[in-house]
């Protein structure tokens, strides 16, 4: 009998390096690794024509498809992608905010208001500085250049939001910067950041500030889990289990070469500092699979999506993932 073919679409992050090498094999597979560093053109591929039979996949799309009962998908408790969002709220320092709540009454730019960056931000404002949503006006559309960032396939909001699409012919980074929006929520920093003197970042210490973010409330904020193929997870259960005891054992090399010192793997010269302060701040796994390590950052994530009008009830947790075996 032949394996199930599995394409896998992600792209080459240190954690997955040992898999995309061969150094580590998921058994009972015959395994494609496709590199793509672009994660939009990963969700609108697999989100459209399901290009992948696994992918990286935006959080927030993949939880919003399952609520409304559209999602050709299933998940598996591994996160490609996790980044702390304080730092990336940016702002005109001549618009007036210097707290989170000046941003009410605001003209606040977004790539997309569905993705799981924003979701994350809105939620962060939201639920930690009291923050209106209500009171926000919000501008969607690219970061670095004009027009729209990509095409999501996502169900459609399900509560009234003051957002419109630019259609400016302008970069939100460049909107940013002449002070036709006033603040960005974005998943990169704009162009400019650094050298125009007007946009700055609405957290400056953002590194304490999410430090001390985590140590009260755990999160750590996930972008992208992993999707399989409805069709492909029905027909071959055992992919899933497979995949992810695969993933667990090429981030556990990928930490271990991280934690090697004596011949840096990264271009970070002071990356002991760095490796000693992430220990003192999030223990010695710091970017764990499975579903109980994160669940404070998941009911984040599903109570946030309710919160935005993305879903139209709190997805239970453990709703989201099929089974497999214990993280890591």
């Amino acid at each position: 009998m032949s394996l199930p073919r599995i394409r896998f679409g992600c792209g080459l992050y240190d954690r997955v390096i040992p898999l995309y090498s061969g150094e580590v094999k998921p058994e009972g597979i015959d395994f494609e690794f496709i590199p793509n560093d672009d994660p939009r053109d990963i969700f609108d591929k697999m989100g459209a024509r399901q290009e992948y039979d696994a992918a990286e996949m935006s959080s927030s799309e993949f939880i919003a498809g399952t609520s409304a009962g559209t999602s050709p998908f299933v998940a598996i408790p591994v996160f490609m992608s996790r980044v702390f969002r304080h730092g990336f709220i940016t702002v005109n320092k001549n618009a007036g905010i210097r707290t989170p709540k000046d941003l009410e009454g605001k003209r606040v730019g977004v790539a997309l208001y569905t993705m799981t960056a924003a979701v994350f931000m809105r939620g962060l404002v939201e639920n930690e500085y009291g923050v209106d949503m209500s009171k926000i006006r919000w501008i969607q559309g690219a970061i670095e250049k004009a027009g729209a960032h990509g095409s999501p396939t996502v169900p459609p909001l399900l509560k009234k939001v003051n957002i419109e699409n630019n259609t400016s012919r302008k970069s939100l980074s460049q909107m940013l910067s002449s002070g036709e929006i006033d603040a960005l929520f974005g998943a990169l920093m704009p162009e400019g950041f650094g050298t125009d003197p007007n946009i700055v970042r609405l957290f400056p210490n953002f590194v304490a500030v999410e430090q001390d973010y985590y140590r009260r409330t755990k999160i750590f904020p996930i972008m992208h889990l992993v999707a399989i193929r409805k069709a492909i997870y029905e027909k071959h259960p055992a992919v899933a289990a497979s995949l992810f005891r695969a993933l667990c054992e090429s981030k556990r090399l990928a930490l271990k070469k991280m934690a090697y010192t004596g011949a840096l793997h990264n271009m970070l010269p002071w990356l002991p500092a760095h490796l000693e302060e992430r220990d003192a701040v999030m223990g010695d796994n710091p970017w764990p699979y499975g579903i109980e390590p994160n669940r404070p950052t998941l009911d984040a994530l599903v109570k946030y999506s309710h919160q935005q009008g993305i879903t139209d009830r709190q997805m239970p947790v453990d709703s989201l993932f099929v089974p497999v075996p214990a993280g890591s």
